[in-house]
């Protein structure tokens, strides 16, 4: 499978990786619904058999436990691909949700990540989400990574303006924000920024949380459980909604073209852009990595683009 660079490290990355965050499970705010362990765990082991060299993870994704299964998907293996995750966001006893980027919580949390996931050092470290003190947060994690407890840094959900805050402290090595055809806000600054710094870019959602994946319908949708906060979503509710599947139809004429899904396509279309290094793609069965991984090496024609771009010009 081919490999890009990420920003300035040395971690050749596949064009795309496995997202856990669905895996976490049910029993908090931004949760998928329920889930089954063991399809988390086949899911991971399809992942790394199919050639995909690098999980994303965090912390507080089931509140743990989604590090937990990543743990338990790659024990005993002699060879495991690079383990991303996260930190900032931070739990109390009921399980809300706060985030906080003062040294001591970082601290203990990549001790806590550290544990979770059984390993000695992790391959790159993000503060998942900014705040007034990310410039504490940062120089905590450029101490880190000087000490050995992660390899490289980076930076999720930021912007231009909170990116050269923290270059000052320490070089970026990528930054990770959700990019997919129903979320393009980034093309305009940030996307050009990365580029210029080398920043590595490895987007989320690239399928709009499952939305353009071709397996989503009204009906499935209307069924989602009660605790998929993807409920709440406006990409979700009508009047999105029925535009939102008629891209999906779109979508799916592409891929049918060439075997692929629309989600296939969907992603192949995030990682047609330069500056990003890979997408992360998450999976909840082995089945639904087997409907993905075709993306990794599937490249849209210029005519197809255009397609596309005509779509979404009439359909704003």
């Amino acid at each position: 499978m081919q490999t890009k660079q990420l920003g300035n490290s040395d971690l050749k990355i596949t064009l795309i990786g496995f997202g856990a965050w669905a895996i976490g499970g049910a029993g908090w705010s931004f949760a998928w619904g329920s889930q089954d362990d063991q399809d988390s765990i086949a899911a991971i082991e399809r992942a790394i058999d199919l050639g995909i060299n690098w999980i994303d993870t965090a912390a507080v994704y089931g509140l743990g436990h989604s590090e937990e299964m990543v743990a338990q998907a790659l024990k005993g293996k002699s060879q495991r691909p690079y383990i991303f995750t996260k930190c900032s966001q931070v739990w109390n006893e009921k399980g809300e949700v706060s985030t906080v980027l003062k040294a001591e919580s970082i601290r203990r949390e990549v001790e806590d990540s550290l544990r979770r996931l059984k390993i000695d050092v992790i391959d790159l470290y993000q503060i998942h989400w900014p705040n007034a003190d990310i410039e504490e947060g940062w120089t905590t994690l450029a101490e880190l990574q000087k000490e050995g407890k992660v390899r490289y840094i980076g930076v999720s959900n930021f912007n231009v303006e909170q990116m050269r805050r923290i270059q000052k402290i320490a070089p970026i090595t990528s930054l990770q924000p959700p990019y997919s055809l129903l979320k393009r806000d980034i093309e305009e600054e940030i996307l050009p920024f990365c580029q210029q710094e080398n920043i590595g870019v490895i987007n989320y959602s690239p399928m709009a949380s499952g939305l353009l994946t071709g397996a989503m319908t009204k009906e499935r949708v209307k069924n989602l459980p009660a605790d998929d906060w993807r409920r709440r979503s406006a990409n979700f509710q009508e009047p999105r909604l029925s535009r939102n599947l008629e891209l999906v139809e779109l979508l799916r004429q592409i891929g049918q073209r060439h075997g692929r899904s629309p989600g296939e396509v969907a992603i192949a279309w995030t990682l047609r852009h330069p500056a990003v290094t890979g997408a992360i793609v998450g999976g909840r069965s082995a089945a639904q990595v087997d409907g993905i991984i075709g993306a990794a090496d599937f490249r849209l024609s210029e005519e197809e683009l255009n397609e596309i771009e005509t779509f979404l010009n009439q359909h704003p």
